[in-house]
């Protein structure tokens, strides 16, 4: 059952990531030119998916949407990762004062509830694209950071690093060649959890207005200016909200399939 659940994903994310790859050659219309005389109409062989409340072409817009939040939420995630592994790297190897100083930073980061802290960063800051990445980024390093400095406080008390310290292995010789290939694994799995997670919040911070802004397309923008015409054209409610839910729905079934393959304390617990 889970294979097919993966497969399913896998299908489902080629479609959107495709999709959004092609979306100039794909789409049938121009998704920012308005058109009064065509506005709030149904599904039809000419707008596959509608128009909107100015008569723009709902599938081009679909498509040009699904972009935004999936670059902005891959930046994040690979910015915050990075941070996240830099610092959890030297408390973990180095500890003592700097361990403190970093622990201490990212326990305040953690205790902060993070859509608050976010809506607050871009309500306080100007809402756009950078200030969004930026509000992702501080809001996703900290959960990172803890989990490779747990990694790296374990991999330091195997036998090998001893030994690797014995025959005159640098430092950095020994994190790069290998504590950061121990850490994969589980870099790889939370990554991927923390991509679904990012789309997540992109669509919440856009559909109050505090994320992407008009005119650019995006799924959740799209919802928020159909609010008024939930009654009238209900399609343009549920086609980008069944889009945003399919992707986080794919990475989710994806993050979990990675995390059974790849995580063998995960697999021995569930074993138990």
């Amino acid at each position: 059952m889970k294979n097919l659940q993966f497969y399913v994903a896998i299908i489902i994310l080629g479609i959107i990531i495709l999709g959004s790859i092609f979306a100039p050659y794909l789409a049938t219309h121009n998704p920012f030119e308005p058109n009064m005389a065509e506005r709030l109409q149904s599904v039809s062989s000419i707008h596959y998916f509608g128009t909107d409340a100015i008569g723009r072409d709902m599938y081009s817009r679909i498509l040009y949407g699904g972009r935004v939040s999936i670059l902005l939420s891959l930046t994040a995630g690979v910015l915050s990762l990075s941070l996240g592994l830099f610092v959890g790297i030297i408390c973990g190897f180095y500890g003592k004062k700097i361990d403190l100083i970093c622990t201490a930073i990212c326990n305040i980061f953690q205790g902060i509830p993070s859509v608050c802290f976010m809506i607050a960063l871009v309500g306080i800051l100007d809402p756009n694209i950078e200030t969004l990445l930026f509000a992702l980024i501080l809001t996703s390093w900290a959960g990172f950071s803890r989990i490779v400095r747990a990694e790296v406080l374990q991999i330091k008390q195997e036998p090998f690093v001893e030994g690797l310290y014995c025959i005159g292995c640098s430092n950095f010789r020994l994190i790069i060649r290998h504590i950061l290939p121990n850490l994969f694994n589980k870099l790889l799995v939370l990554f991927t959890i923390r991509i679904g997670k990012g789309i997540l919040s992109i669509a919440g911070l856009s559909f109050l207005g505090l994320g992407v802004q008009p005119p650019m397309p995006d799924w959740s923008v799209m919802i928020n200016d159909a609010m008024l015409y939930y009654r009238s054209a209900p399609h343009l409610i549920v086609i980008p909200g069944l889009c945003i839910f399919s992707l986080i729905y794919a990475i989710n079934v994806v993050g979990d399939w990675l995390r059974d393959r790849l995580d063998v304390k995960f697999n021995e617990v569930r074993k138990c």
